[in-house]
């Protein structure tokens, strides 16, 4: 029976690279690689949330919702609802006019609750000072880019209906 040899190389040289050194540096094909799959996986991600946006948008036909009585509000007050959904609030307000106007209650910027100021006429955003118009609700001031949502409201006698949103910014 032949006795093998052990060889003579230290055991840490099987279990790590004699090339160590060389292995931390990164070659231009491993660096592409990565860049292909990365834009690869950015593109497919953000198809997925254009057809998502599409599709939610062809399918969104609001159901139309009673939001209270044209006689419970007077000149300058406001009533807050809820429209289209339970999570998507709403701010309606009697204009010194006597004309009812409703808009999302989020600010366009980063979705902040905006209030109705009666003193300055205008619907404001106290996080980052953005205010807009009560006439169509257009940026006044601020960082806020696009115009509040419009809730369209139609009046049965005294009952006050949701209708619809307007998006400015989406070219309805």
């Amino acid at each position: 029976m032949p006795i093998e040899m052990k060889s003579n190389k230290p055991l840490w040289t099987e279990e790590f690279s004699v090339y160590g050194a060389e292995d931390k540096f990164v070659l231009r094909r491993q660096f592409s690689n990565f860049l292909v799959l990365t834009s690869f996986g950015m593109f497919a991600g953000n198809a997925w949330i254009l057809l998502r946006s599409l599709i939610g948008r062809a399918s969104a036909g609001y159901a139309e919702r009673e939001i209270g009585a044209a006689s419970q509000i007077g000149i300058g007050d406001v009533k807050l609802f809820n429209y289209p959904t339970e999570n998507d609030p709403c701010i309606m307000v009697r204009m010194p006019s006597g004309r009812l106007v409703a808009y999302s209650q989020k600010c366009t910027h980063l979705s902040c609750a905006v209030y109705y100021s009666k003193r300055e006429n205008r619907l404001e955003c106290p996080c980052h000072e953005g205010y807009f118009s009560i006439e169509d609700g257009a940026v006044l001031q601020g960082p806020p880019r696009r115009a509040l949502p419009l809730i369209q409201i139609r009046q049965d006698g005294d009952r006050l209906f949701a209708t619809r949103v307007v998006d400015k910014s989406e070219g309805r």
